[in-house]
């Protein structure tokens, strides 16, 4: 399945924030769980344009488990 498959099935099963602030890095399938790894992006939000912002880094990976998809437990990785 090509990237622009996957970025268009997760736009429609995943919440918006997680399309629209977080790159979707990696997917993996085990067993009877799905696993989406998403790496945000270091873009500024709107309205913080002119504002003179420095990245001091990011929080440690966080899971959080979604509700089922096709009877598997999703997990959303997020760094």
């Amino acid at each position: 399945m090509s990237s622009d498959s996957l970025l268009a099935i997760a736009n429609l099963l995943l919440p918006e924030v997680l399309v629209t602030y977080f790159d979707l890095t990696k997917h993996e399938i085990k067993g009877e769980e799905l696993h989406f790894y998403f790496t945000e992006l270091n873009t500024l939000p709107d309205g913080y344009n002119d504002a003179k912002l420095h990245s001091k880094g990011f929080f440690p990976q966080a899971t959080v488990q979604d509700f089922p998809i096709r009877g598997k437990n999703v997990f959303l990785h997020i760094t």
